[in-house]
Parts: C-alpha cells; sequence; structure tokens
C-alpha cells in the first residue's frame, strides 16, 4: 500500500516596515485597501466570517477568517480548489505585526503546502514577496 505524505511546507516572509502596527493593520483588514494589494474581497476581520479573494487571473481563493487579535495577529484560510492536485490548496496565511523602535516586523506564513506542490510553493514566495511591496506602497500613501 502507498501510503501518502501528511508532511507539509510553508512560506515565510517577512519585513521591518516603517510604520506602526495599527496603520498595518488597515491595510490588512479594511476590505478597499486589501483590493489595492492582495486581491478584491469580501473580507470583514470577524472569526468566522466567509470570504472570497478573487485574483486577476481568473481564479477564487475561499476563505474563513480564523483569528483576529487587533495590531497583533490575523489568519485566514486560503483555499483553491482545482482539478489539478499541485495546486489544488488547503492552506492557512498568518499575518503577525511586532512593534518595533522604527514600526513594525510584519511575518506572514502560509503554511499547507503539500510535497507535491513545489510549484505552488514557489508561486507563494514569489507572489508574498509582490504582494508585501504592493502593501509598503499603499501604507506610504495612507494618512
Amino acid at each position: 500500500m502507498n501510503e501518502q505524505s501528511t508532511e507539509t511546507r510553508a512560506v515565510i516572509v517577512e519585513r521591518d516596515i516603517p510604520h506602526p502596527p495599527e496603520k498595518i493593520w488597515r491595510a490588512l483588514t479594511q476590505p478597499h485597501l486589501m483590493e489595492e494589494w492582495l486581491m478584491k474581497n469580501d473580507f470583514l476581520p470577524v472569526v468566522g466570517h466567509r470570504f472570497n479573494l478573487r485574483g486577476e487571473w481568473g481564479g477564487v481563493l475561499d476563505c474563513e477568517v480564523l483569528t483576529v487579535e487587533p495590531h497583533t495577529l490575523l489568519s485566514y484560510t486560503w483555499n483553491y480548489v482545482h482539478e489539478d492536485a499541485a495546486y489544488d490548496m488547503r492552506s492557512v496565511v498568518n499575518f503577525t505585526l511586532t512593534p518595533t523602535v522604527t514600526g513594525t516586523h510584519l511575518r506572514v506564513e502560509q503554511a499547507g503546502f503539500r510535497p507535491d506542490q513545489k510549484q505552488a510553493l514557489g508561486g507563494a514566495k514569489a507572489g508574498w514577496r509582490q504582494m508585501l511591496g504592493s502593501l509598503e506602497k499603499v501604507l506610504d500613501g495612507l494618512e
């Protein structure tokens, strides 16, 4: 019998951002701001709220808010149904904000990549770096 591995992998991207946690929290939780750096959405920062992220590439992610600790921790599921198992995702994204002397240390972790999802894992690594760059531009434009 062939036993499938249950080991999963994660993408972790960290940035020191010269803005306070409260400002970053706004960009992580307000739908109109999320749309500017992440994707179109119907997000609400309420545990149990189910929402979608709609990518410009045509994909739709099914999500559910798991944790809301204002200015500190936000987590939600990040699920993408796909015929090809290599892209069929069941994962969780955690945003952890830690105040620093110069602003905030932001840690983003997306966990749940199976060993057969090397391409999706690589795409997430590049994607999160790009999205956090866009997040910083949004933050720079906020009052």
